[in-house]
């Protein structure tokens, strides 16, 4: 099932492969995305109602329709389990309980010559968090976005989502809504619903930044606003890789590669093992598994296209294949995982141990399950407090200390041709 090679030294032929799974950059799709875009920019709610229908099939009277009403929204939680429910709120005090970690506060520092700087930090006013539906139902990707943006204080966290022509948000993504304290929600998806809360509507106000996953239409707007708005990373296909050794369990291997394999035929799943016999053992255990797996024909379609089985001399050179494919979930599953921490360097999010599958962080281990993929865990991080506010320096200077940089500093700007700078400082020692 998963093909297996040696290595050699040379990843150039799978990190190709990898990087070829990208849709981002398919022009038919870009442009297509920037009529719709500017559409909504100049037409705003007219063109939201003609999209919605179009799309969706969800014919708006009237557009307050794509509002989810306050009766929607008791009868979406009244529908859900009690069991869910108390799910949800567990997985809601898991996830706060970590990023309740990473919230920043603002300082300054007071000098002996009068002297004051620090730094301000400030939560963004207003957020968008999009929620995928269609097919599926995600009530996970409301909490792992919503809770970092409560936490940091955003004042007002808008969800858009979108709904099929019956025009019903499901009831466990209002439920999860709830559970975050989310209480606006509008039925919109799509390109036309980034354009809408990037650029504001008569009925959407605009916010300061969209975060959360979509498809290629929804990846590919949101990298079109930036700029006009904040955004959190273009997501591309799940992927996940896998360190091991010959004391590893083949069964909990195989499990864990096909739990990424599902998302999407273009998701990847890597072992990098130092026993040739240990891979054998994965690929048997995925055949096993395979036949009782809802979504085998993509799972197979995955693993056969962009799964593979890299074996090494070394753990060490396994983690140094992992450093340079920088992948969205690494699981260390070696003797001693927490010791071979330290050699991680880029990795979305790190699982250590056979008892800390992946899935576990998709739900309800804490940590964030929106994770940088195709490599940009080399430059970005998992979705976090930090991604939800902003910093402001600032700086108080008496006179007598501005005129011990006056020469100075007026040399250093003749010196970048900027004599308006140079004056700036000048006049105000001129008699």
């Amino acid at each position: 099932m998963l093909n297996k090679i040696y290595y050699d030294g040379n990843l150039d032929s799978i990190i190709r492969k990898l990087n070829g799974r990208k849709e981002g950059n398919n022009k038919e799709v870009e442009n297509t995305v920037e009529k719709i875009l500017e559409d909504v920019k100049i037409n705003g709610d007219e063109a939201i109602i003609k999209y919605a229908k179009e799309f969706d099939g969800f014919k708006i009277n009237n557009i307050s329709d794509i509002i989810v009403t306050e009766k929607e929204i008791k009868e979406g939680i009244r529908n859900t389990s009690d069991n869910f429910m108390r799910i949800l709120q567990r997985a809601c005090e898991q996830i706060t309980e970590f990023h309740c970690n990473q919230i920043d506060k603002s300082w300054s520092m007071y000098k002996e010559n009068g002297v004051i700087m620090g730094q301000v930090v400030r939560p963004l006013e207003r957020v968008a968090i999009y929620v995928p539906g269609g097919t599926a139902a995600y009530p996970s990707t409301v909490l792992m976005n919503a809770i970092p943006a409560v936490l940091a204080g955003v004042k007002e966290i808008v969800m858009i989502t979108p709904v099929k022509e019956d025009g019903k948000v499901p009831d466990i993504i209002i439920a999860a809504a709830s559970v975050c304290g989310i209480s606006t929600i509008y039925k919109v998806g799509g390109a036309q619903a980034i354009g809408a809360v990037a650029y504001g509507t008569k009925t959407i106000k605009k916010v300061n930044k969209i975060v959360g996953p979509g498809n290629i239409y929804v990846a590919t707007a949101k990298k079109l606003v930036f700029g006009t708005v904040g955004i959190d990373m273009i997501a591309g296909p799940s992927e996940v890789l896998i360190i091991a050794d010959e004391l590893a369990n083949p069964k909990y291997i195989g499990a864990d590669l096909m739990s990424q394999a599902e998302h999407d035929k273009l998701s990847s799943a890597i072992l990098i093992t130092t026993s040739e016999k240990l891979a054998d053992n994965v690929n048997k255990e995925i055949e096993r598994q395979l036949s009782y797996l809802k979504r085998a024909e993509i799972i197979r379609s995955s693993l056969q296209n962009f799964g593979v089985s890299i074996i090494v001399k070394t753990i060490d050179e396994a983690f140094e294949i992992s450093n340079e494919i920088a992948p969205e979930h690494l699981e260390v599953l070696t003797k001693e995982p927490i010791l071979q921490l330290p050699k991680v360097k880029n990795a979305g999010s790190i699982f250590l141990g056979e008892n800390s599958p992946e899935p576990l962080g998709d739900y309800m281990s804490g940590t964030n399950h929106v994770l940088p993929t195709s490599g940009t865990a080399k430059f970005y991080s998992a979705l976090g407090v930090y991604d939800f506010v902003k910093y402001s320096s600032y700086s108080y200077y008496p006179k007598d200390v501005l005129e011990t940089f006056k020469e100075d500093v007026v040399e250093f700007a003749t010196l970048e041709g900027l004599d308006a700078h140079a004056n700036s400082i000048k006049v105000r020692f001129e008699e």
